[in-house]
């Protein structure tokens, strides 16, 4: 379980996140949701080690993370993607994935059968640079050398952004299936309303850096939400 536990972090002089508190469980997807500039992102950065809290602990598996560089949260089994997709352009399909390998033992430094299950479109391009690649194409590229790690936390920033709709139900189809298995724990951030009620098991709602509604899918008021969204 991921337990984020009143955090606050600062950019200079400006409080971004103020006393946030959350909880991921393994087999369950939690959605994040609010307005583009509410610290949806620097929530996730905090969770990932890019960004370090002033204040509050972060933990995973009953392990204090706070503190842990990026690379020691990799290691632990904890993967991003990031807003934007953040692939590497002039490096093929193959080579992307082979990137997820460095946070891997030399064992395990192989691209598993099942991210061409979860995407068979990336089967057929391997040797296409991901620059070539759709936007939705470069989205499932960028999920996928996420799960190239193994990962037992999957972060995901804002993954329908910029997406075609036939993209989009592909993903959802994917995030549910990974869920199913029961031995990893999910974190969405979204804008896109219904694609987050639909998938979230446990749902935070964040505006001017606070936690401001939180609980079960069943608790979720859908009036109450879109109103911390519309802009």
């Amino acid at each position: 379980m991921l337990n984020v536990d009143r955090v606050n972090l600062f950019y200079g002089a400006s409080q971004a996140l103020r006393n946030v508190s959350l909880v991921a469980a393994k087999g369950a997807i939690t959605c994040v949701l609010g307005r583009n500039g509410v610290g949806k992102t620097t929530l996730l950065r905090a969770i990932v080690g890019q960004h370090l809290p002033a204040d509050g602990t972060i933990s995973w598996e009953d392990e204090d993370i706070t503190r842990l560089p990026s690379y020691e949260r990799a290691v632990r089994g904890i993967a991003v993607v990031p807003q934007g997709r953040e692939i590497f352009p002039l490096l093929t399909v193959e080579e992307n994935l082979c990137t997820g390998f460095a946070a891997l033992p030399r064992n395990l430094r192989r691209v598993p059968d099942e991210i061409y299950e979860l995407f068979p479109v990336l089967r057929d391009m391997l040797k296409r640079r991901g620059g070539d690649l759709s936007g939705g194409q470069q989205q499932q590229l960028a999920i996928a050398r996420a799960l190239v790690t193994r990962p037992r936390l999957l972060v995901l920033d804002e993954p329908t952004e910029g997406i075609q709709p036939s993209i989009i139900k592909d993903i959802e189809r994917v995030i549910r299936k990974l869920a199913a298995r029961g031995d990893m724990a999910i974190l969405l951030v979204e804008q896109y309303f219904e694609f987050a009620r639909d998938l979230a098991d446990r749902f935070a709602v964040l505006d001017r850096g606070e936690v401001v509604l939180a609980g079960t899918r069943d608790d979720m008021i859908e009036d109450d939400v879109r109103r911390y969204l519309t802009v």
